[in-house]
């Protein structure tokens, strides 16, 4: 039966299958790089891009370690040393198409991933639009759409040409978002060992990162102190807070939720602390939240503290005047 099943493989050709050996690979490969749970919740329209990239690298990771560990486990198993044979091994010198081969494919694998990573970085903004920009404005109506307002012509200086102090770097948005003018512009800034957010239209600092979900938005980062960076797992994206420098970061949410946002630089002996999180809200709650805090901290503004014994009579007494029943008129016979 032995002999029988020997003639049978002799008869199959080496090609053959190298091809069936080669598709169960790659089925394989597909298979395992489509069905992992190795990455977070996808919660912006730029995790998408890199997680296809990241799929792809995964799979041919596997085929490779299969192909690899396989051949190994083949050859250690049919070319083993019998139990009596101390003779030495035949004398191999090389083989030219196998050394041409294994050069020739990673070669091409490596090119092709960097092609493809390119124009993910493109996707995501990590590279201009050569198209002209206009500049236009938005609003948010009370129920947090954004609402378009002019639209102008760039200017005659392009950025291209403009002082390296003055040009941004970073992602940018999609070739269509870097036309136009963001929904929500929020200023960052990272220092030893946190995070601050400034909302400049509306007058809003806050230690958390707040945004309505499906809104275009711009967060211009800055360091004061060492270099940071802004990393948030759920969105797939990360960018530099350098010091000296303005970076910028473009995105929009898909999935409303709290993620977190991690310093991935290390920048000191806290820097695994330097933590906050991201929370995306509807546009209802949203708008709730930029009231609310608008509120809160133009009263904080209105406080002032003052010294009682500075104060007239009257001045002392007006704060409690309502809660004692007395009236202005009251209060000007005390004085007098």
């Amino acid at each position: 039966m032995n002999s029988i099943q020997q003639v049978a493989m002799q008869q199959i050709p080496v090609s053959l299958l190298t091809l069936i050996a080669g598709s169960l690979v790659t089925l394989v490969g597909l298979w395992v790089s489509q069905t992992h749970n190795l990455l977070p919740v996808q919660a912006s329209q730029q995790a998408p891009l890199v997680d296809g990239f990241f799929n792809l690298m995964f799979a041919i990771a596997i085929a490779l370690f299969l192909v690899v560990e396989g051949t190994i486990l083949v050859f250690a198993i049919k070319f083993r040393k019998p139990k009596d044979d101390h003779t030495d091994g035949a004398p191999i010198e090389g083989n030219v198409p196998l050394e041409i081969f294994w050069t020739a494919i990673p070669t091409v694998i490596v090119f092709a991933l960097g092609i493809y990573s390119v124009d993910v970085y493109k996707q995501m903004g990590g590279l201009e639009s050569t198209t002209p920009a206009a500049v236009e404005s938005h609003e948010y109506s009370d129920n947090g759409s954004a609402i378009a307002a002019t639209i102008s012509e760039a200017p005659s200086i392009s950025e291209d040409t403009a002082p390296l102090s003055n040009k941004k770097i970073g992602i940018k948005g999609s070739p269509a978002q870097q036309n136009k003018a963001a929904d929500l512009v929020v200023d960052v800034t990272g220092m030893q060992f946190a995070w601050i957010f400034n909302y400049p239209e509306d007058n809003i600092t806050s230690g958390e990162l707040h945004i309505p979900v499906g809104a275009d938005v711009q967060l211009n980062i800055a360091a004061t102190d060492v270099i940071h960076a802004f990393w948030v797992p759920q969105f797939r994206l990360k960018q530099d807070a350098i010091p000296g420098m303005s970076t910028e970061l473009r995105f929009v949410a898909t999935k409303t939720g709290t993620y977190p946002v991690v310093c991935t630089e290390l920048c000191g002996g806290y820097h695994g602390s330097m933590r906050t999180q991201v929370i995306v809200h509807t546009a209802e709650e949203y708008q709730s939240w930029l009231q609310e805090n608008r509120i809160a901290q133009q009263q904080e503004l209105e406080t002032v503290a003052v010294n009682p014994a500075q104060l007239s009579p009257s001045e002392y007494l007006t704060p409690y005047s309502s809660d004692m029943g007395i009236n202005s008129a009251t209060l000007a016979q005390i004085q007098k």
